[in-house]
């Protein structure tokens, strides 16, 4: 897929405020730190179009991207470790589930993990909830210039072997890079197929 125009449409935190369109909508979303916001840009081509920072837990709404005018491309507030109030972390979970749960153009979520790290128990469970609610998804490992290559290899294999103790088959997953491009145009094809089986009217 090339990407001919990506551009910001909206933010909020109601779900029943989001785009009216009918246009299919892919989620991302991840703990906070898994360097969401790089990764979007990275697929976009566009340096700035998710804000990046230092800080986690920048993303607070549900942002809305229109990508090449007929897909919509969600950026998630992250999850875990994010320096906001506990009423703040509650909100976040409500409209997120609430999001997940219940609008309908959402056609694929993408879970973001650092491969850098062993399996995350935060990251599991959010799988396992989406799993249980049938939602859609596949895992996006970020990161993956920051280890050599048989590191990589080890805790991939260390993930998988994880997700099989409850899973009867691993996800559909890609390796990725915001800094090389590596994954990018796995992750672009695989939205491009989906895209390519239902009716973005």
């Amino acid at each position: 897929m090339q990407i001919k125009s990506a551009e910001f449409v909206m933010s909020n935190s109601d779900v029943d405020k989001c785009p009216k369109s009918r246009l299919a909508e892919y989620a991302f979303i991840g703990r906070s730190n898994v360097g969401k916001s790089s990764l979007i840009n990275m697929l976009m081509q566009r340096k700035k179009l998710a804000k990046t920072s230092g800080r986690p837990g920048k993303t607070q709404l549900i942002n809305h991207f229109l990508v090449n005018k007929n897909w919509h491309l969600v950026d998630l507030p992250g999850y875990g470790y994010a320096k906001v109030s506990k009423k703040s972390k509650k909100t976040f979970q409500k409209f997120i589930t609430e999001y997940f749960k219940n609008r309908e153009q959402l056609i694929m979520g993408f879970v973001l993990i650092d491969s850098r790290h062993e399996p995350q128990p935060i990251d599991l469970e959010f799988m396992e909830w989406l799993g249980e609610n049938q939602l859609p998804f596949a895992i996006i490992f970020t990161k993956a210039d920051k280890l050599k290559p048989k590191a990589l290899e080890r805790n991939l294999k260390e993930y998988q072997e994880k997700m099989l103790e409850t899973w009867i088959e691993m996800p559909q997953y890609f390796v990725t890079s915001s800094t090389n491009t590596m994954g990018r145009d796995e992750v672009l094809q695989y939205i491009d197929q989906i895209n390519g089986t239902i009716d973005l009217s």
